[in-house]
């Protein structure tokens, strides 16, 4: 099996909807697993929370997430980015993701022309995740 690093985002509890609309935006099979599923938790509130989910996509990104029971703690903020890249051929692919991302989120830097000649562009979803997404130019 080849080594793979995954992004793996944690959310108070908005996992399941911050997954169900990442599978939205780039397909995939999206599997859910609950608290209660595993007897995680004594606690009634938090028995329908994600204690693990993972998407596959069909061009092989690993997208996982889980809800932080309120007994720990959960600080969320600016401490991490998702970076989606590809080059000249994946640039429908990437406008797409890019366009899914946005829908709800709040653009930070246009995905245009950058100084170094690829298209790029930041946007922080409507879940609070920052996307950095970099098209490589026809020349790179």
């Amino acid at each position: 099996m080849t080594t793979r690093l995954n992004p793996y985002l944690g959310f108070r509890d908005e996992a399941r909807a911050a997954m169900e609309f990442y599978r939205s935006v780039f397909g995939g099979e999206l599997d859910v697993s609950t608290f209660a599923d595993f007897h995680a938790s004594e606690d009634p509130a938090e028995q329908d929370k994600v204690m693990h989910s993972q998407l596959e996509t069909p061009g092989g990104l690993v997208l996982m997430a889980s809800d932080t029971p309120a007994s720990m703690s959960y600080t969320p903020g600016d401490s991490f980015s998702v970076s989606l890249s590809g080059g000249p051929e994946d640039d429908a692919e990437l406008h797409g993701f890019w366009d899914g991302l946005a829908a709800g989120g709040t653009v930070v830097e246009p995905l245009s022309t950058a100084p170094w000649g690829d298209s790029f562009g930041m946007v922080k979803d409507k879940f609070g995740v920052l996307w950095l997404v970099n098209i490589a130019g026809t020349s790179g």
